[in-house]
Order: structure tokens, then C-alpha cells, then sequence
């Protein structure tokens, strides 16, 4: 009976502590942003580019497996490191023939990705892995390091005569830690080459097109943009912002993914949030406080409130103007790649763009993804990769696409 009585003592003495742990635990999972999707994209599984600089290979690999899933190919499981591996090589020919005056490092862009796919072909990930140096995820340092300092020992030139051994000994590096490419390959007991799987895969480079929007060059017109990863000299079409954003919307909700190059060293970029906004800091309307009060707080709590990511705050309204002064003075830089795959509104109706981004599932409460509003995407996007029928067909008119 004791032994009884003592249980039901414990019972009544801890269940307010599991109810506090429980209310607790909701308190936590709840967000300050509820979303609601209007249109999503169906995509491949999330990849972790882990402590590799090569996002633009990932996220340019991710569109191209996410349009195979549109063209009802299903989901493949493509090589981001096949065009690594491909991209490195010519990006070193590169620099050399410029004398170094070329960005040679691990960053690149959606371009790179479409450029091998159409010279080289592709492979999927089970026939080309590129983890040929102990490691089960892509770690590029060391490599990077080596290669790095190869190219500039070729550069200065120490014989007073580039050799034509140079390019042996540069892909030996290459080989040695993301593998040699094979020549053939076996995928769903066919036997392909690169080119001939590409091929087999069903798509065409040539309907994908890179755009962006800044007004140091005429509208609707194709222009080299200059940032540092644009080391192949690409032309990326011109168009005004609220086009830009047309073609986004345009895009998504007519089953078409959007590659997206942007700008994330923001203080309202948020990973473990999940959210990407741009605080408006003039007129925060922030929930509990008077204009008059915001305006008597010092700057570090000022920022505080508006990066606390604990309940929706009022963002800033973003112009042309905004956006070309964010780029000219290296404000908008163009660090990382991913990709828009979905329209959500947020709980006061506010338009939000989902986004699959490639550092694993874990870190976001997204599962790998995470929700970028309209004004970030505005002032922060460097360029965008879209399928030609994905843009709205007055626009497409004025670029004079086919």
C-alpha cells in the first residue's frame, strides 16, 4: 500500500514539471513566421556541400535534377563533382593565359554547370562521387590549398617558359583527390559515356538563360557582369526589377524552378530561423513599442529587436535605386547559390519564395530549406537561371528569346 501511495505522490508531484516540459518544448518549436505554400516545385533530395566552396555546382546540378523531374524523368542523383572536376581544369587554363588576372578559386556560377553538361556531358553521382581521398563528404581545403598554389607557381613562371607539362601535373591533382573520370559508366543497366548519358537524359542547355537587374547598363540587353565568379565572361540579360521579380513568380508558378545567385551575409539571413528578410530600420513598426521609444534606444538595441527573428517585423521597401547602391558599394556579393522552388505567403499574407539550399537537412527547421522574402529577394538576388519558356511572354519579347 506504501509502495503504492508513493507512486501516486511521485505521479502528482512531476506531472506540473512534464506539463512545464511539454509547454515548454511547444513554446520552442513554434515559429515566428507560419507559412503557407501557394505553389511548390517538387525537387531532388537536399545535398550537403559540406566544407566545399562549390555551391554553384550544387545548386546548378539541383536545377538541372529538378527540371528532369519536370520533364517526368523522375528524381536522378547527378554529380556535382563532374563539373567540378571539369570546371577547375578549364578555369586554371584560364588563369594562366591571363597572366593570373583571372578569379581562380572554388566559387563559379550556374553557367559553369550548363557549360559542361554541354561539352563534357554528365554523370550521376553513383558513377562519379569525387570523394577519392578518405573522405565520405566533400571536404576541399587541402585540395584547394594545392591547387591554389600550383597555378601560381605556373604564373610566376620560376623556367622563364611555361612547360607543357604544367597541365599533367595539375590534373594529376585533380585526380588524386576527386578520382579520374571515366570514360564509360554503367546507370540502369545501360552503358553510356558522359556525352551519350547527357544525351539520354533529355535536356538542352541552350533553353536556359541567366538574368539580372542593374541599372549601370541598358535594359533589356545582354551584358558581362562583373563579379569575381563570372570568370568565364558570361552575358546575363538586363531587365528592370519589377520584371525581374515578374519572371520569379512567372516561373514558379508555372512548374519551373529558378536558379538564384544572392547575397547571405545579411544580418536578417537567418539559417537556423529559417527566414531571410530585410527589416525595415526607418519605420521597424515593431510590436509593443511606440515610434518615439524606438527612436530614444541606443543602435545595439535597436538591432536587436530587429533581428531577434521572434515575431514578423515590417520590411523595407526595395527600388532600383536600393539595389544598384547595394551592388556598387560590395554590399550585394555574390556568395552563395541555391534554388527558389516554391510561392508561400506568410500568417499576415506577406509573399515569401521557398528555397532549397545545399548544407544538409540539419541547421534548419526546414529540413534543408528555408523562406526568403519578397524585399530580400529584390535587393539581395545577383542573377537568376531560368528555363526561356518559364519567362512571361511580354518580357521574353522585349530580350527578343526564341
Amino acid at each position: 500500500m506504501r509502495h503504492i501511495l508513493f507512486i501516486m505522490m511521485a505521479l502528482v508531484i512531476s506531472l506540473p514539471v512534464i506539463a512545464e516540459k511539454k509547454e515548454k518544448k511547444k513554446e520552442e518549436d513554434k515559429k515566428a513566421y507560419e507559412f503557407t505554400m501557394i505553389k511548390e516545385i517538387t525537387s531532388s533530395a537536399v545535398k550537403n556541400q559540406y566544407r566545399s566552396g562549390t555551391c554553384w555546382s550544387f545548386a546548378g546540378t539541383a536545377f538541372l535534377e529538378t527540371e528532369l523531374l519536370r520533364i517526368g524523368k523522375g528524381e536522378i542523383d547527378l554529380a556535382e563533382m563532374f563539373s567540378v572536376r571539369y570546371i577547375y581544369e578549364h578555369k586554371a587554363a584560364q588563369t594562366v593565359r591571363w597572366h593570373g588576372n583571372l578569379n581562380f578559386g572554388m566559387g563559379g556560377n550556374f553557367h559553369d554547370v550548363l557549360w559542361v553538361y554541354k561539352t563534357f556531358g554528365m554523370m550521376p553521382e553513383s558513377a562519379y562521387a569525387g570523394l577519392n581521398y578518405g573522405e565520405e563528404k566533400h571536404v576541399h581545403g587541402e585540395m584547394d590549398a594545392l591547387l591554389d598554389s600550383y597555378i601560381k607557381t605556373i604564373i610566376n613562371n620560376p623556367n622563364r617558359k611555361i612547360s607543357s607539362a604544367w597541365t599533367k601535373g595539375f590534373n594529376g591533382i585533380l585526380d588524386a583527390y576527386l578520382g579520374a573520370v571515366p570514360e564509360t559508366f554503367t546507370a540502369d543497366d545501360a552503358s553510356f559515356s558522359p556525352k551519350s548519358y547527357a544525351v539520354s537524359l533529355g535536356l538542352n542547355m541552350d533553353d536556359y538563360v541567366e538574368i539580372t537587374s542593374f541599372n549601370h547598363h541598358p535594359f533589356y540587353e545582354s551584358f558581362v557582369l562583373e563579379i569575381p565568379d563570372n570568370w568565364m565572361l558570361a552575358n546575363f540579360y538586363n531587365v528592370q526589377l519589377e520584371d525581374l521579380l515578374s519572371i520569379v513568380e512567372n516561373a514558379l508558378m508555372n512548374g519551373y524552378s529558378v536558379g538564384w545567385d544572392a547575397d547571405v551575409s545579411e544580418k536578417g539571413f537567418s539559417w537556423k530561423n529559417g527566414v531571410a528578410l530585410i527589416p525595415d530600420e526607418e519605420k521597424p513598426e515593431i510590436e509593443g513599442m511606440e515610434s518615439d521609444k524606438w527612436l530614444n534606444i541606443d543602435e545595439k538595441e535597436k538591432e536587436k529587436k530587429l533581428y531577434a527573428f521572434e515575431k514578423p517585423v515590417k520590411e523595407a521597401v526595395v527600388d532600383q535605386k536600393a539595389r544598384q547602391a547595394q551592388f556598387d558599394n560590395y554590399k550585394t556579393t555574390d556568395d552563395h547559390l541555391m534554388l527558389l522552388t516554391g510561392i508561400a505567403t506568410d500568417q499576415r499574407g506577406e509573399k515569401f519564395f521557398k528555397v532549397k539550399n545545399s548544407w544538409s537537412e540539419l541547421g534548419s527547421p526546414y529540413k534543408g530549406y528555408f523562406f526568403v522574402s519578397t524585399p530580400y529577394v529584390q535587393l539581395k538576388t545577383v542573377s537568376i537561371l531560368v528555363h526561356k519558356n518559364a519567362i512571361p511572354a511580354s518580357i521574353k519579347e522585349k530580350l527578343g528569346l526564341k
